[in-house]
């Protein structure tokens, strides 16, 4: 029997049922395996008394601090952290916060490996606590962890060092394998890690119904993501106001979303353009297979779950040439993978609509991931570290 203590500061809650849905979903199928047994840790940081006051730590301060999430046991600890100040001590904040719960929680469930699901804070801290326990660690790497804490002077090092001191890690795909490497970590110790997909959930529908049913006459253009720089929706909007008949739907939320509105209204778009804020996994779904294009201008990424949540779902998907695209897009029928240009993507749109493949091959495109697989791998790379 293998036993896992997953360590994730990207897991859904009550608060937040969207965060990290694609941790859950691969740390679900892990735990369905027969012979694995998981836990979870899913540490909360809440600023000192009287920040944590604040309404944006309120919901997350009334968290239960275990409970029962789908089936799987989650331990929801605290640890401080300082808003905006002092990034570099996160790790070990948490670290010190979490060591006496797991000693606890190892007299009880002896956990072979600790599985850290992310690089920033978690890999650093997972380094910490498993010195302390005496038990090997993972790292899985999936895009901003790695491009941006680990570039940065006060938080790079701790990546840095984290992934050396790993017994193995995981990458999203071969790219991001590749940006790892750059950084110093060791290549033998790094396996590209592909997501999986819920062929289930998504899956093509009658695209014109679909459609009707939003209101929407004619193309239709979804991006999904959260609203900030990286993510390029400014580039999307100015596409989209390139192409005279097509809806743009934007999916998600952040910083960027004022300036993104005032970009719609400068440009005059704003009867073909929708915010529609955070959404469910199943609402998302339901957008991506009414979309004739999924439209992703991505600076950097590791390998995005839209792209292959869109290909499942029968939609095409024009994207930039970052991280694993090459991997994910890997046939014609998939999409274009093009410049990071408002030209090229609003070119690369217009190719698809005046050609678009046909649902079902495009969502043949997407078959290489499924979650079965995905758990499988993870067993067997957490079993050769315990």
């Amino acid at each position: 029997m293998l036993r896992v203590l997953t360590l994730s500061t990207l897991f859904p809650n009550a608060a937040e049922p969207t965060l990290g849905v694609f941790v859950e979903r691969q740390t679900l199928g892990l735990a369905a395996l027969d012979d694995v047994e998981v836990e979870v840790v899913a540490p909360v940081g809440l600023p000192p008394w009287p920040l944590s006051l604040h309404p944006h730590y309120r919901a997350r301060a009334g968290l239960a601090r275990e409970e029962e999430w789908k089936g799987l046991r989650v331990h929801r600890p605290r640890f401080s952290v300082w808003p905006k100040l002092g990034q570099a001590r996160t790790p070990r904040a948490m670290a010190q916060a979490l060591l006496p719960m797991l000693r606890r929680v190892r007299a009880r469930f002896p956990f072979d490996v600790i599985d850290a699901e992310f690089f920033w804070p978690d890999g650093p801290a997972a380094m910490l606590l498993a010195e302390a326990l005496g038990v090997p660690f993972s790292v899985k790497a999936r895009g901003a962890d790695v491009h941006y804490w680990g570039t940065r002077g006060d938080t790079g090092p701790g990546v840095i060092a984290a992934g050396r001191a790993a017994g193995g890690l995981l990458a999203v795909s071969g790219a991001m394998r590749d940006s790892m490497v750059a950084l110093g970590m060791p290549a033998e110790k790094v396996r590209v890690h592909h997501t999986g997909v819920d062929t289930g959930r998504f899956a093509p529908v009658d695209r014109a119904a679909a459609k009707a049913a939003l209101g929407v006459a004619g193309p239709l253009v979804v991006t999904a993501g959260a609203l900030i720089p990286r993510k390029g929706q400014d580039l999307a909007i100015a596409a989209v106001a390139r192409l005279p008949d097509a809806t743009l739907i934007l999916v998600g939320d952040g910083p960027d979303r004022p300036m993104l509105e005032r970009l719609v209204r400068e440009l005059k778009i704003e009867s073909r353009v929708r915010f529609l804020g955070r959404l469910t996994h199943e609402e998302v779904a339901g957008l991506l297979a009414a979309a004739d294009v999924m439209l992703l201008p991505s600076e950097s990424e590791g390998l995005a779950n839209v792209w292959v949540e869109a290909m499942a779902c029968g939609t095409p998907v024009v994207t930039t040439d970052a991280g694993g695209a090459r991997e994910a897009i890997a046939v014609p029928e998939g999409g274009r993978i093009v410049a990071r240009e408002v030209g090229a993507l609003a070119e690369a749109v217009r190719e698809v609509l005046a050609e678009p493949p046909a649902q079902e091959a495009v969502r043949a495109a997407a078959g290489r991931f499924s979650w079965e697989r995905n758990a499988s791998e993870l067993r067997a790379h957490l079993l050769a570290l315990s």
